[in-house]
């Protein structure tokens, strides 16, 4: 009798501890932190988009304060006994981007890049990850539930095959995620893409192979909304067009309706994903029915 064995099946996300290594001001509400970790040599990003949960310690604890996570959980009943922490003690947890990741030969450092939008200068007080980043120094440790395969669903940016052009729109803290999608994009391909930024010199330069216009709306200088931009815009006629939209929730609904209302997209070509809702903190924004 010939018996065979089954590959082992590699779940596609996991905890990673991490610790940083240094911070960079990338402008004036922008700043990156970069994350070294033993771990590390097994977390996969998956380009584009690449989202991940970035847990933090509250305000004078060592390092984050989570429940063990148990094989085999689909995640619930972690998140149960996350939820059951008090919330002054448990990790202040947050969804980000992955910005960069570095591989060396085995035995050398690992590293990845998370940039943190600043909210120093606007009218809400700075929330806990902001004022984290800010007073973030090398040692502070962290930690990541992130990919540990490249195809995983925490990449949203998902064109068809056959896509002839690509529509993006992002605010700041979209930022790092649309520069990846331009990073991605390949030679053949062509876009239009909107970045909204609140000031000039947070402009970041764009590194791209594809065919791309590129027009930075900047809030400090008066600019037009999203959607007088997107409606002044003459796009090109293509037969397969690709939409990908991220930043503030309600201006995501809007440009989407605009594209399909409008614009005649088919709604299943347009990603839109809302990382963030005015007026709301991200703990508020999990708390809605419609976050699950």
């Amino acid at each position: 009798m010939t018996v065979t064995a089954e590959a082992p099946t590699v779940a596609p996300f996991r905890f990673f501890d991490l610790q940083v290594v240094r911070t960079r001001r990338l402008g004036p509400s922008l700043l990156r932190v970069t994350f070294t970790g033993e771990e590390l040599a097994a977390f996969h990003g998956g380009g584009r988009d690449q989202s991940l949960s970035l847990f933090l310690p509250q305000p004078g604890q060592h390092a984050p304060v989570l429940p063990p996570a148990e094989p085999g959980d689909d995640g619930r009943a972690w998140h149960a006994a996350y939820r059951a922490i008090p919330p002054h003690e448990r990790a202040v947890m947050r969804s980000y981007t992955l910005s960069g990741q570095r591989r060396g030969p085995a035995g050398t450092v690992q590293e990845i890049d998370i940039d943190f939008v600043l909210h120093d200068d606007g009218p809400a007080p700075a929330g806990p990850a902001c004022r984290w980043a800010r007073d973030a120094r090398p040692g502070d440790r962290a930690t990541v539930l992130g990919p540990a395969v490249t195809d995983n669903a925490a990449v949203r940016c998902r064109p068809p095959q056959d896509f002839d052009h690509i529509l993006m729109w992002g605010d700041e803290t979209a930022l790092p995620a649309a520069l990846g999608v331009l990073a991605w994009l390949p030679a053949s391909a062509s876009a239009h893409v909107f970045l909204e930024v609140p000031h000039r010199d947070d402009i970041q330069p764009v590194v791209t192979a594809a065919d791309v216009s590129v027009t930075w709306l900047v809030r400090g200088e008066g600019c037009v909304t999203a959607l007088e931009a997107l409606r002044a815009t003459r796009l090109p006629e293509c037969a397969r067009p690709y939409a990908w939209l991220a930043g503030e929730s309600g201006t995501m609904k809007e440009l989407r309706r605009h594209l399909v209302r409008e614009r005649g997209y088919d709604k299943r070509t347009v990603t839109f994903v809302g990382y963030w809702k005015r007026g709301l903190s991200e703990d508020a924004l999990r708390e809605q029915p419609a976050a699950a």
